[in-house]
């Protein structure tokens, strides 16, 4: 198993990337902090997961954009499984809108859980790994965040933001024993892409050279990659998972 007692905290873990990660990372081992904010969906996913057997996890309601909150999930972490190895920042939202229309609220409230969420929990979780001089971190970028995208100022620029967090912390946090990288999905089947017409999503797959939309799990198996030992001296990367829609 290439996570073996290895412990991970997924951010946006009830949504379709975070609970695909979620379960293989268990399946490799790993020990899991289930993070979400919603917490009927993250119901939902316990009893899913206790159905199927596993029963090495945590479920942790959080707001990564509210530091207090964030604190308490790396608590519960810390009390019900020693330490902190593994960090996805994977949770995300949208508030699309053109630039003449976007409202200052929305504009705000997706950089606070975009970029001030991905600080917040590698901020909170850092002092496990520097004590122990070792840990992964995975931040979610988005192909919007390298190309930008029509209608998404907020959003790319919150995912933009995240690849340069990712480079400056590698530079930080590198010589003390810890990984950070990330990884860039394309055009994924979540709840973000489905809400799109079909006819739309046609184009985009022709697009696409491999003519398919990404699948949760093309996107969890980046992410296990990138958290096992066979990633040790990737540092710093950017990791596309896009089918090569942005060659």
């Amino acid at each position: 198993m290439r996570l073996k007692d290895k412990v991970a905290i997924i951010t946006g873990a009830a949504g379709g990337i975070g609970f695909a990660s979620v379960k293989r990372f268990l399946q490799e081992g790993a020990k899991v902090v289930l993070a979400d904010f919603d917490k009927e969906q993250l119901d939902l996913r316990e009893r899913e997961l206790n159905e199927q057997g596993f029963n090495n996890f945590l479920t942790s309601v959080v707001d990564v954009s509210d530091r207090k909150s964030v604190d308490w999930m790396v608590r519960e972490t810390v009390e019900a499984f020693g330490t902190i190895d593994v960090l996805i920042n994977n949770a995300g939202i949208t508030r699309d809108a053109m630039l003449t229309k976007m409202e200052p609220v929305d504009f705000q409230r997706v950089l606070e859980v975009n970029v001030a969420g991905v600080f917040n929990c590698t901020q909170a979780v850092i002092g496990q790994m520097l004590e122990k001089g070792s840990g992964k971190i995975i931040n979610t970028s988005s192909v919007s965040g390298v190309y930008g995208n029509i209608g998404q100022t907020n959003y790319a620029a919150s995912k933009a933001a995240v690849i340069g967090m990712t480079k400056t912390w590698a530079k930080e946090l590198g010589k003390k024993g810890i990984n950070v990288n990330s990884v860039v999905p394309g055009f994924t089947e979540t709840n973000m892409v489905t809400t799109v017409p079909e006819k739309v999503i046609e184009s985009i797959k022709g697009m696409i050279p491999l003519r398919r939309l990404g699948k949760p799990e093309d996107i969890a198996n980046a992410y296990l990659f990138l958290a096992s030992k066979e990633a040790d001296y990737i540092n710093g990367a950017v990791l596309h998972v896009d089918g090569g829609i942005m060659m």
